[in-house]
């Protein structure tokens, strides 16, 4: 049976919130992750990595809107500070200076790492009969992992 938000129990609402605000901490910390290696990288794919950072940061950045209204949606708060959001993130910021290689590296790890997080709320959502926030999960989940075979192949 699919629940609402309305017949979610406190715990479950709880749990969920918690997961999704997971997701929504390392996507923004993610979205800037791209934005930075957007305006920084060199080299010889400098033009196909500028315009896959940007495509990734754009997408980042309306996600986190997608994955928060959800979270309002269940009756919970979001998370809604960088420092909040970065101490959460198990993706890490960069500082400095990266050669393109080391960009991909970083932000393949980003990519799988949000994958498996949005996988995590996806199946704690479906535990809980929230099928609107495990299909959030899901999609999401395939849209990052999309992006990490993007990044795998200028690795190849």
């Amino acid at each position: 049976m699919t629940q609402t938000a309305i017949t979610l129990s406190t715990d479950a609402k709880a749990a969920i919130a918690e997961a999704l605000n997971q997701t929504v901490a390392e996507t923004a910390v993610t979205t800037m992750l791209a934005q930075n290696f957007h305006w920084n990288v060199t080299g010889m794919a400098f033009g196909p990595l500028h315009d896959l950072f940007q495509k990734m940061y754009e997408d980042h950045f309306v996600a986190q809107d997608d994955l928060a209204e959800r979270i309002k949606a269940i009756d919970a708060h979001a998370e809604g500070t960088l420092a909040g959001m970065i101490k959460r993130s198990k993706v890490s910021e960069f500082e400095g200076k990266a050669t393109d290689k080391e960009m991909i590296k970083m932000m393949l790890d980003a990519q799988e790492t949000l994958a498996a997080t949005l996988a995590g709320c996806g199946e704690l959502a479906a535990s809980h009969g929230d099928t609107l926030t495990e299909d959030l999960c899901i999609a999401r989940g395939q849209t990052h992992e999309k992006f990490a075979w993007f990044l795998r192949s200028h690795l190849a």
